[in-house]
């Protein structure tokens, strides 16, 4: 790595890398052919050659829309070091999202997968001058006339990407981030974790997401690192064997995966019958059987993972806990898109449970306007803060404090060893009857401790607190037939659990925080992509 990065662009790291790492591979499908920095240098520049040839400028925006595939990391840089402005647009938006981003950013060419065509509007591929496939880097529409430019070398200030965020809260913005900006993530990144070229990655969060593509792919690829696509969505019959074939020592992922895993195959070994359900209430008797469990959670892995970073939302504490006595080696972080993302986070090893780690090495960080509990709004200052939302000037000065400092609208605390705990989003945060604050993420963590339950949203409904849950149904249905109640029905089943967890969330929480009322969410809530709950779709 550099010693001072403050004067380079993602060109110099990409170049970087193909000097450094030329005959180790980069990137791959899995089952299929690998690519080395070397092939991945020539296909940058045969696309590069293809903007060049039709006149893209410098600063001429190029949409890319597609799963994850080696083509998608060759599209990135060929647009990112010649000078274009890469805008990522995730696989999962809707036709009218993907018109918006395109319409809005002023994109005037598109890289697309065959799987992701049928998205765009014909009034769109009209108005585009330049598409091609992602498949195969075909033309599929071209001007008639070429018109040959060679942009310059891109600078540090320059703008890189701009990224539409798919956030809870329902409203899309373009987030601009600089080559500065991305250079400096990757660098900060980089003294938090090393990656090196004996690491291999398997990449399953979508690339055109933040998390993935600063800290799943840029930063591996200025280490040498090879990454693995899957070839479809990471679902357990696609994911278990690619664990298996690929042994990755590196995974980026969301609180969402792991717990599923924990809730529907480990919990379940441990609560049984009776028996196994007093044994495993005993501290110690737990921790022995987490470490078991840890050790086969990891084979299943594929025994070589160093390093699976947890990101885009809080972990159940549960689950924490299972995977620290299993010692699983998990890291946890915490970031927006707006700050390339990664603002916090550690190690494995050096977690703290519920915290997301101190700040990272160049990032000042404080908490505003805090409470009795010393809970405020998290702010921060660092070179990876975003040059801004595109074509929004009015709202991202309402980004800044009055002294210039990124206001993140999370809510937290740090404690005296500088590590942070998020308690969740100001926007979320519920005034009771009294006047005092209610965080409905906290009770939803309570929640969520609950066997039973896998995913809840804590809301204020005509005046009450209620809290709207989505069961454990596999694990109430095997419960069920374990009881063998002929008399109660399942439907029946469930309404006692109803009584059953609000009783055992009432009894863990203060009493401005008390839920009136369970109800029944019977279809998993809608999510971004990573994962987290779009509040904005259950409000009153």
């Amino acid at each position: 790595m550099y010693n001072d990065v403050s004067e380079l662009s993602l060109a110099d790291f990409f170049s970087k890398s193909l000097i450094d790492f030329s005959d180790k591979p980069a990137f791959s499908t899995i089952y299929k052919e690998v690519i080395t920095y070397k092939q991945v240098g020539e296909k940058v520049k045969s696309l590069t050659d293809i903007f060049n040839k039709y006149g893209l400028d410098k600063g001429e925006k190029i949409a890319v829309l597609g799963n994850n595939m080696p083509n998608w990391p060759i599209s990135y840089f060929a647009i990112t070091t010649s000078s274009r402005v890469v805008v990522p647009i995730l696989p999962d938006f809707t036709a009218f999202e993907i018109v918006n981003v395109i319409e809005h950013s002023d994109s005037t060419a598109l890289i697309v997968s065959k799987k992701l065509q049928y998205k765009i509007p014909e009034h769109i591929t009209e108005k585009l001058t330049l598409i091609i496939s992602m498949d195969d880097m075909e033309i599929i529409k071209a001007p008639e006339k070429e018109c040959y430019t060679v942009p310059s070398a891109p600078l540090p200030k320059d703008l890189a990407s701009i990224i539409y965020t798919s956030g809870t809260t329902g409203t899309s913005k373009g987030v601009m981030l600089s080559h500065a900006n991305l250079v400096a993530q990757t660098t900060m990144g980089t003294k938090l974790f090393t990656m090196n070229p004996s690491d291999k990655l398997l990449s399953i969060l979508p690339l055109s997401h933040a998390y993935e593509c600063s800290i799943g792919m840029i930063q591996p690829f200025t280490s040498g690192s090879h990454i693995v696509y899957l070839d479809g969505a990471p679902t357990p019959s696609i994911l278990i064997p690619a664990l298996k074939e690929v042994r990755p020592s590196i995974i980026m992922s969301v609180p969402l995966i792991v717990e599923k895993i924990y809730k529907n195959k480990i919990r379940p070994m441990f609560t049984k019958n009776f028996p196994m359900q007093v044994l495993y209430s005993i501290s110690f008797i737990r921790r022995a059987l987490h470490k078991i469990a840890g050790k086969k959670l990891l084979e299943t892995f594929g025994g070589n993972l160093r390093f699976f970073g947890i990101g885009g939302s809080k972990l159940d504490v549960v689950v924490e806990r299972f995977l620290a006595d299993g010692g699983f080696p998990y890291s946890i972080g915490y970031g927006l898109t707006e700050t390339s993302p990664l603002l916090a986070g550690t190690a494995p090893g050096h977690v703290k449970k519920q915290s997301t780690g101190p700040c990272l090495e160049g990032i000042e960080m404080k908490i505003i306007n805090p409470n009795n509990k010393n809970i405020g709004e998290i702010v921060v200052k660092g070179p990876n803060v975003m040059m801004g939302y595109y074509k929004d000037p009015e709202t991202t000065a309402t980004c800044y404090t009055e002294d210039g400092w990124f206001r993140t609208k999370d809510l937290g605390l740090i404690d005296k060893d500088g590590y942070l705990f998020i308690k969740g989003r100001r926007d979320n945060m519920i005034v009771g009857p009294n006047g005092e604050n209610i965080y409905p993420e906290e009770v939803e963590t309570i929640l969520n401790e609950h066997d039973l339950v896998l995913e809840s949203l804590v809301l204020q409904m005509n005046g009450k607190l209620i809290a709207k849950v989505y069961f454990n149904y596999e694990q109430i249905e095997a419960l069920h037939k374990f009881r063998e109640e002929a008399e109660i029905n399942l439907n029946d089943r469930v309404k006692k659990i109803k009584a059953e967890v609000l009783e055992y969330v009432n009894e863990r929480v203060n009493k401005s925080s008390r839920i009136l009322e369970i109800i029944e969410q019977q279809v998993p809530f809608e999510k971004t992509a990573t994962q987290k709950i779009k509040r904005y779709l259950y409000r009153d």
